[in-house]
């Protein structure tokens, strides 16, 4: 063990934030950099070195990430050294470190009993490290296979898959449809969480080394599918899961209804291109925002940066509870309360938590000039029945929100792009392309697919593991053999993704 009472004497310290007043007037990070190494080295001393590190199980990190060997390697100080154990396993741990929700740490020995050790914020703190020394650079093969391979979708998955064929000598171009590079990376995750110089600087790396990017390519659409096939060896199919779950209520028609990732898009876009706010905007604005979760939380901060008047985040289950019940054992997700970054500034300009609980849409309601003005709905009782499980009842009692803006963040239904998988001949089943993780092989010869795509609307770590897996074995069947790292072949739980069909849908209403 690296400190045998590390995580008796020391308690968990979570990243320092800037203050919620201040950085509502920005679209600056939220987390403040690092400055007390002292306090890092303590965090990663609270690691346990477990002698089954669940961190990194199937319940854990998907990469496999070896969190105990770089928690140990911060705590002595050596921290390049913990950069090249972070590194190997993990594409773009810049990007992991700010936005992957950890389940890491849900699945932390530690947390059995007391606060989990502080994954990741060590390693963000790792990368951010990395980034000032110069460490992470781009990596061009020695050699060239001759094979070509296209990449089609530049999200997570897409870039990792990328950087992995390259190295591998292959000749890679991604294919993008949106004017920048980084799918969701770029366009679904605000500037305040994840800051886009990383991703651009990310580009730029992956440019060096040879990977070719074409954006503002719909491949089925503006670029024939047969040519793709043409002039390329193998293609992986990255493009995620962006069919947005709809609500079919009386009123949906209404102007002021809105998707949420429609709303995050057109914001970060406009902020990049440092655009006039657009016909989304909420400045003086009542607020509704239509089921939790991250993207639910990510219209509030947003929103909030704008000007909105009042703003409510309504879901229609139960309150999550304080600390892990029946229903939620360890080693998986904890299936707590969270309080995130835009929760804590919604708190902090309305004196509220955003969140409205046990609140059932009924319908949208017409201004009298074609915009919505109102939301109707029905307030929910929920119990427990013997099992412990929660079981909703209807009250009957109805209210209105007012709401000049809603936004639905309400989940995905599978991937939105059927004229592609159609042109491939490539089979969609309930949203998704299956395929068998590990293989990741659509059934059409030379064809892959990886990420949200296959599995369905998830985590970024699984986005970046897969991308690594399928171009595991996208090398191999170009090659006949392979070196290329790449996480477990199938993971400890998760059944139904390993058999190809959609993870189970939470309906986050």
């Amino acid at each position: 063990m690296a400190d045998p009472t590390g995580f008796l004497r020391i308690t968990r310290a979570d990243m320092p934030q800037r203050d919620p007043g201040e950085r509502l007037a920005d679209y600056g990070e939220v987390y403040q950099p690092e400055t007390d190494e002292t306090a890092l080295r303590e965090q990663g001393a609270r690691c346990m070195d477990c002698g089954v590190p669940f961190c990194q199980s199937g319940t854990g990190c998907p990469l496999q990430n070896r969190i105990p060997e770089w928690n140990d390697l911060v705590r002595r100080g050596r921290w390049k050294e913990a950069w090249e154990s972070l590194s190997r396993t993990n594409n773009f741990p810049e990007w992991t470190g700010r936005i992957c929700p950890a389940p890491c740490e849900d699945a932390c020995v530690l947390g059995i009993t007391d606060p989990p050790v502080t994954i990741k914020r060590i390693e963000r703190a790792i990368a951010d490290r990395a980034a000032e020394e110069g460490w992470i650079i781009s990596h061009p093969p020695v050699s060239r296979t001759g094979k070509r391979v296209a990449v089609v979708g530049s999200g997570p998955a897409g870039l990792a898959a990328a950087d992995q064929l390259n190295r591998a000598g292959h000749t890679v171009t991604v294919f993008e449809k949106d004017d920048r590079i980084g799918g969701l990376l770029m366009y679904g995750v605000p500037a305040m969480k994840l800051e886009k110089a990383s991703v651009f600087h990310r580009v730029e790396l992956l440019e060096k080394a040879g990977v070719a990017f074409r954006t503002g390519v719909e491949v089925g659409v503006t670029l024939p599918a047969e040519e793709l096939r043409r002039d390329h060896d193998a293609i992986l199919l990255a493009c995620g899961a962006l069919d947005a779950r709809n609500l079919d209520l009386p009123g949906r028609e209404l102007e002021g209804v809105h998707f949420a990732m429609d709303y995050l898009t057109d914001a970060t876009r406009r902020l990049l291109d440092g655009a006039a706010p657009g016909p989304m905007d909420t400045r003086d604005e009542d607020v509704v925002i239509i089921g939790g979760g991250d993207t639910g939380a990510d219209c509030i901060a947003t929103a909030l940066r704008q000007g909105c008047r009042s703003l409510l985040n309504i879901t229609r289950r139960d309150p999550e509870p304080d600390e892990r019940d029946a229903l939620h054992p360890w080693p998986g997700p904890t299936g707590t309360r969270v309080v995130d970054y835009a929760h804590r500034e919604g708190a902090a300009l309305f004196d509220r938590d955003p969140r409205e609980y046990g609140l059932l849409p009924l319908a949208f309601l017409d201004d009298g000039k074609g915009r919505v003005g109102a939301v109707q709905v029905e307030r929910l009782a929920w119990e427990r029945d013997e099992a412990g499980v929660p079981v909703m009842r209807r009250t009957g009692v109805v209210e209105e929100l007012p709401a000049q803006r809603v936004f639905l963040a309400i989940g995905y239904l599978g991937h939105s792009a059927p004229t592609l998988t159609e042109a491939l001949g490539v089979e969609t089943r309930k949203g998704i392309v299956p395929a068998e993780l590990g293989r990741f092989e659509t059934g059409v010869e030379g064809v892959y697919v990886a990420g949200d795509m296959r599995r369905g609307a998830s985590l970024i770590v699984w986005a970046i593991a897969e991308g690594r897996g399928a171009a595991r074995e996208i090398d191999r069947y170009l090659m006949g053999e392979t070196a290329l790292e790449a996480p477990m072949a199938a993971p400890v739980r998760g059944l139904r993704a390993q058999q190809g069909t959609a993870l189970p849908v939470l309906n986050a209403l």
